[in-house]
């Protein structure tokens, strides 16, 4: 009878992976399928009156759970941060700097984006936001289209790894892991990251030299002014994740007291009216709805993969392969690189992480160390062949370049993220640095 029951619960996970990715092409909403297949699994296999009771409760505990409001107030922050014309400073204050050097406004955009994704947290925000920002200032000093959009849709994706981000905050969520020790182990890799793209920007002005312009030079005038102007957006950065590695308060709290910052910075500054205001609220009430969305529908097919038992099955199975730790996690890697062309940073994540999590800790990797590798592979999704997220938003954008032209831009940018991959699995201690001085 048990063996007949496992049979049966193993060929229901199994049809309900299947009816999943067939909604999913069918472009049906990733919250929307993930919970439609879980309440149905759950309620093939335990019952209809449990599964009905399982979707009030777990959509009334998510929406009202604490932990769960550090989302929607780094989401806030980022759009009142976005309306308020931050990027186009951080852009400029960045070319003053180096925009004179050759590549030097391919270095001032990597640099910008670092920034602008430090306060947005948001990948494809930031793609957006500089393909018209940055896009046009590159096209007109005579850069090749293909190395500006290949190094815009590439700065994007340093939004899910500098704190706050909302990628890392989830992956905290779901692993019931410390967020505050999440965003500090972003930093440094982060940074490793930004330095990495603008070596490789370097790198390219020095193989092909003519392929490069160099921009006109500012004055140290200029250069003051533009560092004037990010004075604000700098001193929020540091304050809420200041706060945050200091223990001043918890994640939850600085995301209130970024959303409050950015909102009086932008008021004092008059950056902010009343209809960007409004606008900000909208935007960050959409995009907080969108992703708890998903992490309802997650919560549910998460029940439903608990009842058939499929993450225990798939850590007996990974760790049985003899392939060792290292050899299974190239293996889940390689998975993640094939989702990237499939689905958004988020709900691979989100779908993601309750089957994989069991077996990252069955092979004794430290689960804040994971985050920071699992995030960065799903952002190397975002911009890799044959469809990446960064280079759909940038060409809803630039109407006037091919697909063809920004992935070959961003090549470089590609093999540039295969080898900081390596670089961190082999040093963890890049990530685990600032988390261990926590406490």
């Amino acid at each position: 009878m048990n063996e007949a029951f496992a049979l049966g619960t193993d060929g229901v996970a199994i049809t309900g992976f299947i009816v999943l990715f067939v909604l999913m092409l069918l472009r049906v909403p990733v919250g929307m399928a993930m919970g439609l297949v879980g309440v149905t699994g759950y309620s093939y296999l335990v019952g209809g009156g449990p599964a009905l009771k399982l979707v009030g409760q777990t959509s009334m505990r998510t929406v009202t759970d604490y932990t769960f409001g550090v989302i929607p107030m780094f989401i806030l922050m980022g759009a009142f941060v976005s309306n308020s014309g931050v990027s186009r400073e951080l852009f400029r204050a960045a070319n003053t700097l180096v925009g004179h050097l050759k590549g030097g406004l391919g270095i001032a955009t990597v640099v910008a984006c670092g920034g602008f994704a430090a306060i947005c947290g948001s990948s494809v925000a930031t793609a957006a936001t500089f393909a018209n920002v940055a896009y046009p200032e590159m096209r007109r000093y005579g850069y090749p289209q293909t190395f500006s959009t290949g190094v815009i849709a590439a700065g994007g994706t340093l939004g899910a790894m500098l704190p706050p981000s909302t990628v890392l905050a989830v992956y905290g969520i779901i692993t019931q892991q410390d967020i505050g020790k999440l965003f500090a182990a972003g930093v440094l890799p982060g940074i490793l990251a930004m330095s990495m793209y603008v070596i490789t920007v370097a790198l390219i002005g020095v193989a092909r030299p003519k392929f490069l312009p160099a921009g006109t030079p500012s004055t140290w005038t200029q250069r003051i002014k533009g560092l004037r102007d990010v004075w604000a957006p700098l001193l929020l950065f540091a304050f809420v994740i200041g706060g945050l590695y200091g223990g001043l308060f918890t994640p939850t709290e600085a995301g209130g007291v970024g959303a409050g910052g950015a909102f009086v910075l932008g008021v004092l500054r008059r950056r902010l009216s009343r209809a960007l205001i409004r606008k900000s609220l909208l935007d960050a009430t959409r995009t907080s709805a969108a992703v708890f969305t998903v992490l309802i529908g997650a919560i549910l097919f998460g029940y439903f993969l608990t009842v058939t038992q499929t993450p225990q099955k798939i850590t007996v199975f990974l760790t049985g392969l003899g392939l060792g730790r290292y050899g299974v996690l190239v293996l889940i890697m390689l998975m993640y690189l094939v989702l990237g062309c499939l689905m958004d940073a988020m709900a691979m994540i989100i779908l993601t992480v309750p089957i994989i999590f069991p077996v990252i800790t069955a092979l004794g990797f430290d689960p804040i160390w994971f985050g920071v590798i699992i995030v960065m592979t799903v952002e190397l999704g975002l911009i890799h062949p044959p469809v990446g997220m960064n280079v759909f938003v940038i060409k809803s954008v630039v109407k006037d370049v091919s697909f063809t032209t920004i992935f070959l831009g961003v090549i470089p940018f590609v093999i540039t993220d295969l080898i900081r991959l390596a670089i961190l699995i082999s040093f963890p201690i890049i990530a685990l640095y600032l988390p261990g001085r926590m406490g």
